[in-house]
Parts: C-alpha cells; structure tokens; sequence
C-alpha cells in the first residue's frame, strides 16, 4: 500500500510541477527518482535500464512518423495550403452568424487533423482567420477555445477509423491491428462527442451573449497581439483551393484504402506535397529543417513520460492498481477504458498515457481473451479525455498562442475535450461490450 500511495504522490507532483511551468523533460527524470528513492529501487540502475527503455523504446518505434508528419505539416503550412483549406471550409460553412463562425472553425480544425496535419500547425494557420471574424462578429474570443478543441482534440484524434494521429498508430504496435480496427465503435463515439459539443457551443454562446460579453470586452484581446493577428500570407501567390486538399486525401485514401504502412504513407505526402506546392514555399531548406525540428521536442515530451511510466509499471504499487483495474466487475474493456483514461490524465498526456498503458496492459488483456479491434479503440479513446487536465503540454501551448489564461478559456476545453469525451464513450463501451 505504501508503494501505491508514493505514486500518488508522485503524480500529484508532476500536476504541480507542470502547473507551474517546468518542462516535462525535466519533471518525468524527478517524480521517476522521487518514485526510485521511496520504492527502494536502485537509482542508477532503475534510470539506465527501465526509464531510459521506456524512452528509448518510444523514441525509436514512433520518430519517423513524428519526423515525417511534422515536415508534412510544415510543407502545408509555409505553402500556404493548410490556410488555403480553411479559408475554402470558411466559404462552404459561411460566416454569416456568430454560430456559424464557431462550426466553421471545428469542422476546419477536424480536416486538418484528419488531413494529417499537426494541431501545433493548425492553431496558426487558423489564428489569423479565426480573430479577424470573432471581432467582426463580435464574438467573445474565449469561445474560440470551445470549436478549437473540439476540431484537433476529439473526434479526429481518437474516434475516427482511419485517423493517422499517433493515438490512433500506436495501438497497432501493441494489438496488430490497422489503423480503422473496430470502426463502428470510433463512429458511435464520434457521432455522440460531436452532437454534445456543438450543443456547447450554442448554450456557451447563449449564456455569453445573456451576460452581454463582447469581443472588446475581454481584458485587451489584443494586447500584444499584433504579430499572432497580422496574415503572414498577405500579397502572397497561395496555391489552389482544391490543389491544396490533395495531399491531406492522398494521406488518407493511401492509409486507409490501399493500408500502406504509416511511415511510407507519410514520407508519400511529403514529396507529393514538396512537387505540387514548390513554387509556393519562398526558403525549402528551412521549411524542411524547421519541420524536423518541431519534431524533437514532442517526441521527447512523451517519451520522457513513458519512462515515468516505465518506473512506476515495476513497483509495487502498480501490481495492486493492475490487479484493481482487471478485477473491476463486468467486461474487461471497461477496465481498460478506466485504467487507460486513468493514465492520460495522470501524465497529462494522451499518447504518453497510452503508450504506458499499452506496454504495461496490453499483453495482460490480450491473454484474458479480449478482441483486439475492440481494445484498440477502446484504448485509443480512452486517451482523449482526461489528458486534457490543466498540466497538458497542447493546452498551455494553445491556451498561449491565443493569447489567453486558463482562467479566461479552461472551462471551455473542459467541456468540449474532458467531459464529452467520457460522455461519448459510455454508448462506445456499451457497443463495444454487446458486440465484442
């Protein structure tokens, strides 16, 4: 019991820590020693053969597919395709009311995502277009987290069969499975997470506009704002609306339809969308550096968490919360759900959570007789909900590059990306149970 209680304290300073603006890379290293020193481990052993091969492990089964996918959304981005997408998603959904506005956003974050394409690559190409319109329409501009996050953060992240995002890639490692395993119960989910939370963007829209909020009547929305807001493409030759979707489809259409491995289909799309766009990229060789560039430090974020994971999978304590997770009454996959959920929002990371419960659980669920197809999904959405909590790296970032607090915009992320997820997944997990 008292191994159990030191990782509950050590979760409890990693949230902290977090909160406070540490990195993960620092943190993961000392809750892991805190987790060492008070479960009697030895140190230098523990770090130089558990957590450095959870890390290690992390880092070489998913770096390319990090590597390629950051490229492919730097490509998109610099081109000017990623903004040519939106702003032909914007023209389709219209903007004629504040409601509107908000569905636009989501529905142009989801293809984005969908298409492939990095949530960090998303939040700027979608900024400039976004903040013009909220202030034209004078709409509050904290709401803009509500439509944002339900975009890059939900449906398209863990639900959906066929999805490229790594939540999606890295039960395939774990179970065999292909990237649309158990595809009805990604759609059952999907389908519910979408229609709550455009009911939340409606009723926070409502409620806003009753207590007479306005887009000035924000604490200065634009203080310091001037880079974030200003259309790096102005006076640019961008490339062709319908050209612009073709590599985000190819991807789709290549991995799903034709099921190429991940990694070819990415390094696919970004030659395909180095030809189609090359007259658009003004410095090649510095998109395609920065592109690789913002692939480190993510793929170390997680990493450092999965080592974190690694150390806890060998006390103790976590003997006694597996053996509490696989003797929870009534299907196994609601263990794997709670247990997986559980995880993501302890390191406050959805493929960190996930990769530490599928190297920790999977093997223990597989040989209790479960479908795989099912945990695969199951497992993928159970990461999307409570990763979302305050310390997650993304919505600092996000919360950052829009100008705003937790304070202003939290509760909106909340809702849309914590609660609803957990919602859907209850008809998931009844699906899931009566089918597999």
């Amino acid at each position: 019991m008292w191994s159990l209680i030191t990782i509950v304290i050590s979760l409890v300073l990693l949230i902290v820590l977090a909160l406070r603006g540490f990195s993960i890379i620092i943190i993961a290293p000392v809750v892991s020693l805190f987790v060492m020193v008070t479960n009697g481990l030895p140190i230098l052993e523990t770090f130089q053969e558990t957590y450095m091969s959870g890390f290690i492990n992390y880092v070489k089964n998913y770096f390319l597919i990090f590597l390629f996918a950051a490229i492919f959304g730097k490509l998109m981005d610099d081109s000017g395709a990623a903004r040519q997408i939106a702003n032909l998603l914007l023209k389709i959904v219209g903007k004629d009311s504040k409601y509107k506005v908000l569905v636009a956003v989501m529905i142009i974050c989801a293809f984005l995502t969908y298409g492939g394409i990095s949530l960090f690559v998303v939040i700027f190409a979608v900024l400039p277009i976004a903040k013009p319109l909220f202030k034209e329409l004078d709409i509050p501009w904290h709401l803009f987290m509500a439509p944002f996050f339900t975009g890059i953060g939900t449906f398209t992240m863990t639900m959906l069969p066929g999805t490229p995002s790594v939540q999606n890639i890295i039960p395939t490692k774990y179970l065999d499975t292909t990237v649309t395993a158990a595809p009805l119960l990604g759609i059952i989910a999907a389908v519910f997470v979408i229609a709550i939370n455009l009911w939340y963007m409606k009723f926070a829209l409502k409620r806003s506009e009753a207590r007479g909020e306005t887009y000035a009547g924000m604490t200065n929305p634009d203080k310091g704002d001037k880079e974030s807001i200003k259309d790096i493409y102005e006076g640019r030759k961008l490339p062709n609306q319908y050209v612009s979707l073709i590599p985000p489809i190819a991807l789709l259409v290549t991995l799903n339809l034709f099921e190429v491995q991940i990694i070819y289909t990415l390094m696919g799309v970004v030659l395909l969308t180095t030809i189609l766009f090359w007259r658009n990229i003004e410095i090649k060789k510095d998109t395609v550096n920065n592109g690789a560039t913002s692939a480190v430090l993510p793929i170390i974020n997680t990493s450092a968490d999965v080592g974190y994971g690694s150390v806890i999978a060998i006390t103790a304590g976590f003997t006694i919360f597996n053996d509490a997770m696989t003797n929870i009454p009534g299907s196994p996959l609601i263990s794997l759900f709670i247990a997986t959920t559980a995880l993501a929002g302890i390191t406050g990371s959805s493929s960190g959570g996930l990769g530490i419960s599928m190297e920790a659980l999977s093997q223990t669920y597989l040989n209790l007789g479960l479908n795989p197809e099912a945990m695969h999904r199951v497992a993928s959405v159970a990461s999307g909900g409570l990763d979302s909590l305050p310390h997650n790296g993304a919505v600092i970032t996000i919360l950052v590059a829009s100008k705003l607090t937790h304070k202003d915009a939290y509760k909106h992320i909340f809702a849309v990306s914590v609660i609803a997820p957990l919602i859907a997944a209850i008809p998931m997990l009844i699906a899931a149970v009566l089918l597999y």
